[in-house]
Protein backbone atom coordinates (compact mmCIF):
# COMPACT_ATOMS: atom_id res chain seq x y z
CA UNK A 1 0.00 0.00 0.00
CA UNK A 2 1.00 4.04 -0.19
CA UNK A 3 3.43 4.81 2.71
CA UNK A 4 1.69 7.17 5.46
CA UNK A 5 2.84 10.32 5.68
CA UNK A 6 2.50 12.66 8.58
CA UNK A 7 0.20 15.20 8.20
CA UNK A 8 1.28 18.36 9.43
CA UNK A 9 -0.88 21.53 10.13
CA UNK A 10 -0.08 24.82 9.87
CA UNK A 11 -2.44 26.30 11.56
CA UNK A 12 -2.12 27.08 15.23
CA UNK A 13 -4.81 28.68 17.72
CA UNK A 14 -4.03 31.69 19.52
CA UNK A 15 -6.23 32.90 22.42
CA UNK A 16 -6.48 36.95 22.66
CA UNK A 17 -7.65 38.87 25.21
CA UNK A 18 -9.51 41.79 23.82
CA UNK A 19 -12.13 45.02 24.43
CA UNK A 20 -15.73 43.82 24.02
CA UNK A 21 -16.57 46.83 21.78
CA UNK A 22 -13.33 45.69 19.46
CA UNK A 23 -15.22 41.85 19.52
CA UNK A 24 -18.40 43.07 18.65
CA UNK A 25 -17.04 45.14 15.91
CA UNK A 26 -15.29 41.98 14.38
CA UNK A 27 -18.31 40.22 14.59
CA UNK A 28 -20.14 42.53 12.95
CA UNK A 29 -17.51 43.57 10.43
CA UNK A 30 -17.01 39.23 9.70
CA UNK A 31 -20.62 39.04 9.00
CA UNK A 32 -20.31 42.09 6.56
CA UNK A 33 -17.42 40.77 4.92
CA UNK A 34 -18.16 37.26 4.99
CA UNK A 35 -14.95 36.41 6.46
CA UNK A 36 -13.95 34.58 9.67
CA UNK A 37 -12.40 36.77 12.04
CA UNK A 38 -9.34 34.81 12.12
CA UNK A 39 -8.93 35.05 8.51
CA UNK A 40 -9.87 38.76 9.19
CA UNK A 41 -6.73 38.94 11.48
CA UNK A 42 -4.77 36.46 9.77
CA UNK A 43 -4.65 39.12 6.21
CA UNK A 44 -4.42 41.93 8.71
CA UNK A 45 -0.72 40.65 9.67
CA UNK A 46 -0.16 39.29 6.81
CA UNK A 47 -0.27 42.61 5.60
CA UNK A 48 1.73 44.22 8.63
CA UNK A 49 4.42 41.44 7.25
CA UNK A 50 4.52 42.96 3.77
CA UNK A 51 5.19 46.47 4.29
CA UNK A 52 8.74 46.92 3.95
CA UNK A 53 8.89 50.77 4.80
CA UNK A 54 6.72 53.55 5.65
CA UNK A 55 6.72 56.61 3.40
CA UNK A 56 7.80 58.92 5.86
CA UNK A 57 9.26 62.79 5.79
CA UNK A 58 13.30 62.95 5.64
CA UNK A 59 13.13 64.66 8.53
CA UNK A 60 11.28 62.36 10.84
CA UNK A 61 13.14 59.18 8.45
CA UNK A 62 16.63 60.21 9.80
CA UNK A 63 14.98 59.83 13.31
CA UNK A 64 14.34 55.55 13.06
CA UNK A 65 16.63 53.59 14.85
CA UNK A 66 18.21 57.05 16.21
CA UNK A 67 17.61 54.95 19.58
CA UNK A 68 18.58 51.29 18.87
CA UNK A 69 21.09 49.89 21.07
CA UNK A 70 20.64 53.39 23.76
CA UNK A 71 20.13 53.24 27.08
CA UNK A 72 17.45 54.70 27.90
CA UNK A 73 16.59 55.50 31.67
CA UNK A 74 13.52 54.20 33.29
CA UNK A 75 10.22 56.65 34.39
CA UNK A 76 11.92 56.15 37.84
CA UNK A 77 15.17 57.42 37.23
CA UNK A 78 14.00 60.15 34.58
CA UNK A 79 12.14 61.43 37.74
CA UNK A 80 14.66 61.46 39.83
CA UNK A 81 16.89 63.45 37.46
CA UNK A 82 14.16 66.13 37.19
CA UNK A 83 13.55 66.65 40.35
CA UNK A 84 17.47 66.78 41.20
CA UNK A 85 17.68 69.42 38.22
CA UNK A 86 14.63 71.63 39.95
CA UNK A 87 16.36 71.48 43.03
CA UNK A 88 19.84 72.79 41.90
Amino acid sequence: GLPLVPVTNIYRRQMVSLDGGVIDFAHDFSRKTQQSISKIIENYFQELRNVNEIDLPNDLADLCGILDGADIPSKKELRRIHHENRIN
